[in-house]
Formats: C-alpha cells, sequence, structure tokens
C-alpha cells in the first residue's frame, strides 16, 4: 500500500500520494502529518483484534484497512495518549479514510461504499499477525 522507497511514510501504512495530498487539502505541514501517521501506527500495531471487533475489514498488501464509525475512530484516539492538534487529527482521520476506501474498493468481496457515519483505520500487518 505504501511507497516503501519514500523514508518518509515507510513506517506508515499510508501511500505517500494520500499523505501528501491530505496534508495539501489541510493545509498542515506535511513533515508533521508523516510524523502523526507513523506515531499512529506504531500504536495500532498489535491492536488488530481490537479493531476486528470494532468493524469489518480487508487485507490488501500487508495492509489492513478497517472500517468504524466516527465515534469509533474519536474513542480509538482517545485511548493513546497522543498530543495531537485538532487539524492533526483531522488530516490522520482523512487519511486513514482514503487509504482504507482505497483498499475496500480493490477487494471483490467487499462492500465498496463507507456509509456517512464511517471511517477508516489503516494498520500495517505484522507478519507473525497474520498467521
Amino acid at each position: 500500500m505504501f511507497d516503501e522507497t519514500d523514508t518518509e511514510t515507510g513506517e506508515s501504512p499510508i501511500d505517500a500520494s494520500v499523505a501528501k495530498r491530505v496534508a495539501a487539502e489541510t493545509a498542515l505541514d506535511e513533515d508533521e502529518l508523516r510524523t502523526a501517521l507513523v506515531e499512529l501506527n506504531a500504536a495500532l500495531i498489535g491492536y488488530h483484534s481490537e479493531l476486528e471487533r470494532r468493524g469489518d475489514y480487508q487485507t490488501v498488501d500487508g495492509v489492513r484497512a478497517y472500517r468504524v464509525s466516527r465515534d469509533e475512530w474519536k474513542t480509538l484516539l482517545a485511548e493513546f495518549d497522543f498530543e495531537f492538534g485538532e487539524q492533526t487529527e483531522s488530516a490522520l482521520l482523512r487519511a486513514h479514510t482514503e487509504q482504507a476506501e482505497t483498499a475496500f474498493a480493490s477487494s471483490a468481496d467487499a462492500r465498496e461504499r463507507f456509509e456517512d457515519d464511517q471511517v477508516g483505520v489503516v494498520v500495517g500487518v505484522d507478519t507473525a499477525e497474520e498467521f
């Protein structure tokens, strides 16, 4: 899902092009968004079983995309001790949702459309977690 040749996003499951576009659209510094994406992914690794209980998911190219409610997203961020500002949280939500929508759209057996109250959470899959 992500461009591993891009060292700034290599530790995040969000495509570099998605991160760049979201940063530009939200007027957030691209480096700040990339750092936040890496921090969030690090916190979410190993959290798959909890996310699986919260919504449906698709796994594509070593990345798992979850479809959850907007309230679940807020609860998820509150569970971690992040100090992201409102603008950064909004950009994280947009990047994760866009990446998740792409993953779901590429899957033949998944409902493609997200409902208005649904958002995406995208997490890299550790090889051990796949088994």
